[in-house]
């Protein structure tokens, strides 16, 4: 028996999650991305990035990352002006 190569483990422990404003031709509903990032002020930094051609944007740690986090769109601006520990 053969085993096959296990995939590599993520490093990333965050994501940040957007709708663009644009939408594609034919579709009605906006499109949703998302972006890891190895840390908090990665993360941190694309959201900010994110905030001027973005809409609904979310962020928090991957599992099993610990402690759990998810910053809502409402938390969003709190979150950014956070000091990074």
């Amino acid at each position: 028996m053969t085993r096959g190569l296990r995939p590599k483990k993520s490093e990333a422990k965050w994501y940040v999650s957007y709708e663009r404003k644009e939408r594609q031709l034919g579709r009605n509903h906006p499109l949703r991305a998302a972006g890891t990032f190895r840390n908090e002020q990665d993360a941190k930094a694309f959201a900010k990035a994110r905030l001027a051609d973005s809409l609904n944007i979310n962020a928090g740690t991957l599992n099993p990352h610990l402690p759990k986090r998810t910053i809502s769109s409402k938390q969003l601006r709190d979150w950014l002006n956070e000091p990074d520990l």
